[in-house]
């Protein structure tokens, strides 16, 4: 590897970790010696949540494809089948996870971005171009706001189907047998619509996402 581009990679990834720790300030400052201002980094975290709710989609559709394979089951090795659910659900669980982080992570920098702008406003003289900055940090809020909301909405979507994937989990996992596949049987058409709204969800998520990152 490049020694150039390896310096660099290390002191994103202290950058990053200073984020992580709180220190903010000084997580800025590395990030402006790269030309990364806040609003770069807003785009990038956004691209980030974007990137993991897609990783989702897929996550909780592979549940769904588990469970309609219990659903079909007819004999074998039923701790197979539970094992593949398990697994899907921990998949699921992690993911929502790294994505109510990565979202609380566009927040924050949100925050701060707009915190920096409005103080900066006042430091123009001109009134022609105070007025159009003004107006252009009114926009770029909305913009970020109804993103917000979009966002945060597809992610509480998934914690009904989490919990719904855990009851089975832990159902099966004490009652590994043909009667117990059985009694989840019924919940089959529950949780795929679950599914399939909170998949809906998502795609008008990463659809605005991209939307933003386009034009803010």
């Amino acid at each position: 590897m490049n020694i150039k581009k390896f310096k660099t990679m290390i002191t994103l990834v202290s950058a990053a970790f200073l984020l992580t720790s709180g220190c903010t300030s000084v997580y800025y400052s590395a990030m402006e010696k790269f030309g990364k201002e806040k609003r770069h980094i807003l785009v990038d975290n956004v691209e980030d949540v974007q990137k993991s709710q897609e990783k989702a989609q897929e996550e909780f559709k592979d549940a769904l494809t588990r469970i309609k394979e219990l659903y079909a089951f007819d004999g074998g090795d039923l701790e197979t089948f539970y094992d593949k659910l398990k697994d899907s659900y921990d998949d699921c669980d992690s993911r929502a996870k790294q994505i109510e982080k990565r979202i609380n992570d566009v927040e924050k920098v949100a925050f701060d971005l707009f915190k920096e702008w409005e103080i900066e406003i006042t430091q123009i003289n001109d009134v022609k171009l105070k007025n159009s900055s003004k107006r252009s940090l009114r926009d770029s809020k909305i913009k970020y706001q109804k993103l917000e909301t979009i966002m945060n909405k597809s992610t509480k979507g998934m914690y009904p189907v989490l919990s719904k994937l855990k009851d089975y989990v832990l159902y099966l996992k004490h009652n590994l047998n043909a009667k117990a596949v059985g009694s989840l049987s019924g919940e089959i058409v529950s949780i795929e619509k679950d599914v399939a709204k909170l998949i809906k969800d998502m795609n008008i998520s990463i659809k605005e996402a991209e939307n933003f990152i386009n034009n803010f």
